[in-house]
C-alpha cells in the first residue's frame, strides 16, 4: 500500500534532528507523533520553530521517545511504499530517527511522491498518453494545491501528498474518460 511520510526537523543544517513525523497511507488511516530528542539531540533554530511552531518544551512534554516511534514505524511502515515531497530531506531525518532507534538507516526507505503520482496517473493511462502530458497534469495539479497548506506540520504536509495523489488519478480518469 502507499503511504505518504512527512517529518517536521530541528533546521535544515546538516545536523538537524527529526521533531514531528507523519504517515497517511491511501486508505486514509494516519499517524502523528512528536518526537522527543535523543540525548545527544542538540540542533534547533529559532527561525525553523517559528515556521512549525514546534518549540523545545512541546517536544519534552508530548514526544514520543525515539526509540518507542522508531520501533512502531518499523512495524507499521515495513513493506509498503513510502514516498515524501522531499525524499532527500525526510529520508535524511527518517535515517537519523532509525539509527537513534537502534535500526539500520536504510530500515525504511523513501521515494519521491511525484514517482507515485506518475505511476498512478501511468496505471489509469497505460501508453494512451505521453509522459510529457502526464508531467504537465501532475505540475498543474500540484501548483494548484500549493496554497491549500500553509501549516508546515507533518500530517498537514503528508496529507496534502495523499490529496494530490488522489487528484492525479481522479484527473487522469476523468481526461482518459473523455477521450484522453
Amino acid at each position: 500500500m502507499i503511504v505518504f511520510l512527512d517529518f517536521e526537523a530541528s533546521s535544515l543544517s546538516k545536523k538537524s534532528v527529526p521533531i514531528e513525523v507523519a504517515w497517511v497511507f491511501e486508505d486514509g488511516r494516519s499517524r502523528s507523533a512528536l518526537i522527543r530528542p535523543a540525548a545527544d539531540w542538540d540542533d534547533w533554530a529559532a527561525d525553523a520553530e517559528a515556521i512549525h511552531g514546534i518549540s523545545r518544551e512541546l517536544l519534552a512534554s508530548k514526544g514520543v521517545p525515539v526509540e518507542q516511534i522508531a520501533h512502531e514505524m518499523i512495524e507499521v511502515l515495513t513493506g509498503h511504499d513510502l514516498y515524501a515531497s522531499a525524499p532527500s530531506w525526510d529520508g535524511k531525518w527518517l535515517s537519523v530517527l532509525l539509527r537513534a532507534g537502534g535500526f539500520p538507516r536504510h530500515a525504511l526507505r523513501l521515494g519521491k511522491s511525484r514517482d507515485a503520482f506518475m505511476a498512478a496517473a501511468r496505471e489509469l493511462t497505460g501508453a494512451a498518453i505521453t509522459e510529457t502530458e502526464l508531467s504537465k497534469l501532475i505540475d498543474g495539479i500540484v501548483e494548484e494545491s500549493k496554497a491549500a497548506n500553509p501549516a508546515h506540520r507533518a500530517l498537514a504536509d503528508a496529507m496534502l501528498e495523499l490529496t494530490r495523489w488522489k487528484l492525479v488519478r481522479e484527473a487522469t480518469k476523468k481526461r482518459m474518460a473523455t477521450g484522453g
